[in-house]
């Protein structure tokens, strides 16, 4: 994008060049002092330099300087002479060479001067040219001054943008330790006196011998699964940071008996804390589910850091049937939910060689790279 953008303008400026220079050769042409090819020279360089305007704005400036000047003084002072000058002064004003653009203006409007010999018309020609140089130099000031506005407003914006961020991440995790208190004071306690009152049923009914009903002993088990559930969701809501990173999170696959390869094409690089959370997250999630449902596959998960875009894609060889896609469940919603909020894409679904691939393109900006 800032490629094309670069080339967009570049060609704006050559076609700016070449309209300038057509200008000024048809004044020369159909002036009454008449032009040589030295003068065609002179205004065709002098003109096609402010093509580089925004890369070297000091040279354009000498080179349209020196090369109309030569022509003014070769051929005799015209107006239309000026113009080249004008406008390479102007950017280099606006490229906070504000002595060198007036120096510049100075020289030509003295040369100019000194060709026409002094005369009144020479004279008011000169002064007239001197108010098109201070209006070039004033121009360049303001077009920088307000340049420089439009990038402290960005910036102030996304200083607050990234600050709305925080205060909603902070208030995120200011929830997540409310409910887990909730949840600790009011459903533990409770599942704990249905598990404990179970257990103590069962006990009575094993001293008197008798046969423990199978709905006691249902009871007795979901009510110590519910805990187990139970105490690992207020984990993850008491600590919802990554403890490590993917490559943390293939090595615990790998010791848990999954064959999971980990491929990363592109620069790595710190990404921000939202960014860097919701990949570990994706990840995460894409084994949780292959180990859970995928059986005895092999489990590729490929980092591709791109410039503006970091693709997560974790692809297994499992029993997922093409033709009978899964219904989505709370982990492939909580991780459209995650890239949604990034402004990403989240593809997931049912490969049709087998098994199953999730692929996450989040986007990366000036705001999302870790400072």
């Amino acid at each position: 994008m800032e490629g094309e953008q670069v080339g967009r303008a570049g060609l704006a400026d050559a076609a700016l060049a070449a309209v300038v220079g057509v200008i000024v050769v048809l004044a020369a042409a159909f002036g009454d002092e008449g032009a040589d090819a030295l003068d065609y020279v002179l205004i065709t360089a002098g003109s096609l330099a402010l093509a580089a305007h925004r890369r070297a704005p000091r040279a354009v400036l000498a080179v349209a300087t020196a090369c109309l000047l030569g022509y003014v003084v070769h051929a005799g002072p015209t107006g239309t002479a000026a113009i080249p000058v004008v406008g390479a002064v102007h950017t280099a004003a606006r490229a906070g060479h504000r002595g060198t653009a007036a120096g510049a203006a100075a020289v030509f409007l003295a040369g100019y001067l000194a060709a026409g010999h002094v005369t009144g018309d020479a004279v008011q020609e000169t002064l007239l040219l001197a108010g098109w140089f201070l209006c070039a130099v004033v121009t360049g000031l303001a077009d920088k001054n307000w340049q420089a506005y439009l990038r402290q407003t960005e910036q102030r914006a996304l200083e607050a943008e990234r600050t709305r961020e925080e205060v909603a991440l902070r208030r995120a995790g200011e929830e997540r330790l409310r409910i887990a208190r909730e949840l600790h004071d009011s459903l533990t306690h409770s599942i704990s006196i249905v598990k404990l009152q179970a257990g103590v049923a069962a006990h009575l009914a094993r001293k008197r011998g008798e046969e423990i009903p199978p709905a006691l002993l249902a009871i007795q088990e979901a009510s110590g699964e519910a805990m187990r559930e139970l105490r690992s969701t207020l984990d993850v809501l008491r600590t919802d940071e990554p403890t490590g990173g993917p490559a943390l999170l293939v090595e615990r696959a790998r010791s848990a008996g999954l064959s999971v390869e980990l491929t990363v094409t592109g620069r790595e690089r710190p990404l921000s804390a939202v960014v860097d959370r919701a990949a570990y997250r994706i990840v995460q999630e894409a084994l949780t589910n292959a180990a859970r449902h995928a059986g005895p596959a092999r489990i590729r998960v490929r980092l591709d850091y791109r410039q503006r875009q970091l693709t997560i894609q974790v692809d297994d060889d499992g029993a997922a049937d093409p033709a009978r896609p899964p219904a989505p469940g709370t982990g492939l919603t909580g991780m459209h939910e995650r890239v949604t909020a990034l402004g990403g894409t989240l593809h997931t679904g049912a490969r049709p060689e087998g098994g199953f691939s999730v692929r996450a393109e989040l986007p990366l900006n000036k705001h999302t790279e870790a400072a």
